[in-house]
């Protein structure tokens, strides 16, 4: 005859130690996806009137100053 083994549901605390577990690793690999979304997207015209000119640490490095015969679009 065979028994029925029941385990129990993890407890909050398995679930916290796996989530600091894998919130570091997580928001880094998330912060350079961000960074290199951001380089690879930095020549278009959108990203930069956009977003790179509003940054303030940014904002100098982004300003065109390309006359409008110049630029390709």
């Amino acid at each position: 005859m065979s028994r029925v083994v029941y385990h129990p549901v993890p407890h909050q605390r398995n679930v916290q130690r796996f989530v600091r577990n894998w919130s570091t690793s997580l928001g880094l690999w998330g912060a350079g996806a961000g960074v290199a979304a951001l380089y690879l997207l930095s020549v278009t015209p959108l990203v930069k009137r956009e977003f790179l000119s509003k940054v303030p640490v940014l904002g100098g490095y982004f300003q065109d100053n390309t006359p409008a015969s110049d630029k390709p679009f």
